[in-house]
């Protein structure tokens, strides 16, 4: 895992509150929600991958 990835996903969470304090102050909760949730599952896209190597690396170390 590189550095850069975990730069990339606290600018998207650091975005991603400031879009949800924006527009929870304007009374679009419904958006603020679905920002938050976007937010989330691109953050989950990008982190799916290393865990999905730290369970292969698991397998091998125990012969699973």
């Amino acid at each position: 895992m590189n550095i850069t990835l975990i730069f990339q996903i606290a600018a998207v969470g650091i975005l991603v509150s400031v879009i949800n304090t924006v527009l929870k102050h304007t009374g679009r909760d419904e958006h603020a929600f679905l920002t938050t949730l976007a937010g989330l599952v691109l953050v989950l896209f990008w982190v799916i991958p290393y865990v999905n190597d730290l369970f292969e690396t698991i397998r091998r170390i125990f012969h699973l």
